[in-house]
């Protein structure tokens, strides 16, 4: 059984632990809950027997778009629909706080999640690199 919480208090070490998880990479904790607080429109957690095992972002810029950012699940709950329920749970997360676009960039190989699972149309974008 899996439990979504929306907003839930945030834990740097579980959820970059997660992060870290789910994007193949060393673990580094970062400040998760303080940068939530500040940037984000809102979050979602998916968690089993009250562990973290999937999380998404979404920021905004107070108007009419909002972008889903960080969508993480563990790899040992993947392929369960996790992924979808939270940008499902994210996205009408957004409407409700009066956006109109919700965008979301990814790497070729999520565009079957992105686009097939979660419903987002495939449009062009750009790409600047500051650093």
């Amino acid at each position: 059984m899996i439990d979504y919480r929306t907003r839930f208090p945030v834990d740097d070490t579980e959820l970059s632990t997660l992060h870290a998880l789910a994007f193949e990479s060393t673990v580094e904790v970062q400040p998760w809950a303080a940068r939530l607080e500040r940037h984000a429109l809102t979050w979602v957690g998916a968690f089993s027997n009250d562990q973290l095992v999937g999380f998404v972002q979404v920021c905004w810029d107070g108007g009419a778009h909002a972008f889903v950012l960080d969508t993480a699940v563990h790899p040992s709950y993947g392929r369960q629909g996790i992924g979808k329920e939270l940008v499902r749970l994210a996205a009408e997360e957004s409407n409700v706080a009066g956006c109109e676009w919700l965008h979301v960039d990814y790497e070729p190989h999520l565009a079957d999640f992105y686009v097939k699972a979660c419903g987002f149309s495939p449009t062009e974008a750009a790409l600047l690199k500051l650093r």
